[in-house]
């Protein structure tokens, strides 16, 4: 049973993640339908609709009433907070069914699908939001997180693989969340009014964990673009100005505040030519006690700054082994010393490490 839910869930599981990072065009009438029968559930009046191409142009141009709120703020604003409610009741609903019936395999898929689809949303369509919005957001406690596809493909992985059988009015509702949740991008309800984005038109990623979840990433381009031109670029992940992936330069990685993003549009460059283009100093060489094989490499960047040069010590996906910078104090000369400080180890207790991953 164990083997046979394992392989059904992931299946389900990258049934939903497609459906998540899908750039088709919403199926406007079936969101609409959706979400008129979830208002009727909390008693309101279906919703007049205002379709946006973006999540930022879903905040500059909401018509009156239909707010759009600020970061942490949609879960306070009445319908927002009514629906959380709707959909929570309906969690505990479904959890106590599922207690009694199937418990074991509520187990996997919790594991399988639930939290691992909620990690590739939270890396791969969170950050776009957060952009529109010039904020981090955290989608547990919030309406977004109804709108996050973990919790649907949990109870629907549930139904499918383990048999739960729940009761009608339950699979009406969860039916409603699902097709919301496969037919269109981010909304927000308000009274007599919601607004709903169109999904974006590029939207691109890398798998970044052995359970299958994704991060955004784009090498050539952005990583997200909707139908009206607003775009976010990322690196392995990492939200980064577009200079970083269409012009990376030294003068610009010099003049880059963040640590971050400087490190990103190395990586873009390649360490070897950022060093020789920078002309960095080479400080030490020696060979890397944690990683055999393999040579850690210190340069002078600034006053008072050097970068280690060191070399993964597990493979990319592709085979490879990546190379790159740790940023260390300036006042150590030794590059065992200071792989061991970037592990908050002695040089001594780095060169006794088997192997560092």
């Amino acid at each position: 049973m164990s083997v046979f839910v394992q392989r059904e869930a992931a299946t389900i599981r990258e049934e939903w993640l497609g459906s998540a990072l899908s750039t088709r065009p919403a199926d406007r009438p079936a969101t609409e339908a959706a979400i008129s029968g979830l208002y009727r559930l909390i008693g309101l009046s279906p919703p007049r609709f205002h379709w946006v191409s973006s999540p930022v142009a879903a905040l500059l141009t909401a018509p009156p009433g239909a707010r759009v709120p600020s970061a942490g703020q949609s879960a306070e604003l009445p319908v927002p907070a009514r629906l959380l409610s709707l959909m929570r009741e309906l969690c505990r609903e479904l959890d106590q069914r599922v207690r009694w019936i199937q418990q074991p395999a509520d187990q996997v898929i919790r594991q399988k699908v639930r939290a691992s689809l909620s990690r590739s949303v939270t890396s791969s369509l969170f950050p776009p939001l957060s952009a529109a919005h010039d904020a981090r957001l955290r989608h547990r406690d919030s309406w977004y997180g109804a709108q996050c596809v973990s919790w649907v493909a949990h109870y629907d992985a549930l139904r499918r693989v383990a048999g739960v059988v729940f009761t009608p009015g339950q699979e009406r509702q969860l039916d409603l969340w699902t097709t919301v949740a496969r037919s269109s991008g981010w909304w927000w309800p308000a009274d007599g009014v919601c607004v709903v984005s169109e999904r974006p038109v590029v939207l691109r990623t890398e798998i970044a964990g052995d359970d299958g979840e994704v991060r955004l990433h784009c090498a050539d381009g952005p990583a997200v673009r909707y139908a009206d031109g607003w775009d976010l670029h990322s690196w392995h992940g990492t939200r980064v100005p577009s200079w970083v992936i269409t012009n990376p330069s030294v003068q610009r990685i010099a003049n880059e505040a963040n640590v971050e993003v400087r490190r990103c549009a190395i990586e873009r460059i390649g360490w070897s030519a950022y060093i020789e283009q920078a002309g960095l100093r080479l400080v030490a060489t020696a060979p890397d006690p944690g990683n055999p094989g393999s040579e850690l490499r210190l340069y002078d960047v600034r006053q008072g700054t050097r970068v280690l040069l060191a070399v993964n010590g597990s493979l990319e996906r592709d085979g490879h082994r990546r190379r790159y910078g740790l940023t260390v104090p300036g006042f150590l000369n030794d590059p065992i010393e200071a792989a061991g400080w970037t592990y908050g180890l002695s040089a001594a207790q780095y060169s006794l490490l088997l192997r560092r991953t």
